[in-house]
């Protein structure tokens, strides 16, 4: 009985010290993953990834080159194909409560839609107003990116609409990149079919450029751990 008891113990202790070292490790775990930031991209079919598999979409792309240069962050893919100033307005509260972080950054695409429906600008610029507004009220930083109407609808509705962006970026001092498909729009070879969105190659131009805005917006804060034999690369030129 004696020796039955002494395996016992030594059984239980031996099991505590597995259940100590699992905890250590857990807890050990815990801080790294509250560190990882989050980008919330918010906007329309160019967030989205429009008929583009997954891993090619703006976000996924994005998230690639945050964390290639050495960011610990996640970009969450809050796009909706379709989606009008109006549709983004109404399903804001939803995606923020949705999310499990409040997000360090906000990349608000939206107003494209309502361009090529020939929407009068005032309404898209009450829209994204109010969307900022609620951002800022929760104290989310924001990046906007800005859209170009087409000169197809007339220099009135073209300088109303182009202005929206740079006026709401200045009025809630919020980042602002000009115009989002810099360097892609009407390229052809970087465009679908459809002659509006971007494929792949025309995705991973945007990343490279609006990626030193993204940076500069997001600021300091919690870094990979650098691969063995890595060397640091300098954030890519604008263009």
């Amino acid at each position: 009985m004696t020796g039955l008891r002494r395996t016992h113990r030594g059984a239980l202790a031996t099991l505590q010290t597995i259940l100590a070292a699992v905890l250590l490790l857990l807890v050990a775990a815990a801080p790294a993953a509250a560190q990882e930031r989050l980008v919330l991209a918010f906007g329309d079919s160019l967030t989205a990834g429009y008929q583009l598999r997954a891993a090619d979409g703006f976000t996924a792309q994005l998230e690639r080159a945050l964390r290639a240069r050495g960011h610990a962050v996640r970009v969450h893919n809050a796009g909706v194909s379709g989606d009008t100033s109006a549709g983004g307005r109404a399903r804001l509260g939803w995606v923020l409560g949705s999310l499990k972080q409040k997000p360090n950054l906000a990349i608000v695409e939206l107003g494209a839609n309502d361009m090529l429906r020939g929407l009068p600008p005032a309404q898209t610029r009450a829209n994204l107003d109010a969307i900022l507004t609620e951002l800022k009220r929760r104290q989310i930083p924001v990046l906007l990116a800005g859209m170009g109407a087409s000169r197809t609808l007339g220099p009135d509705y073209v300088r109303a609409f182009d202005a929206i962006f740079p006026e709401l970026a200045t009025r809630h001092g919020a980042t602002l990149y000009p115009f989002f498909l810099e360097g892609v729009a009407f390229e052809r070879s970087l465009l679908l079919p459809d002659g509006l969105h971007p494929n792949a190659a025309g995705v991973a131009v945007i990343v490279r450029n609006i990626l030193p805005t993204v940076e500069r917006a997001l600021g300091p804060g919690p870094r990979l751990a650098p691969a063995p034999g890595a060397v640091a690369r300098p954030a890519p030129a604008k263009g």
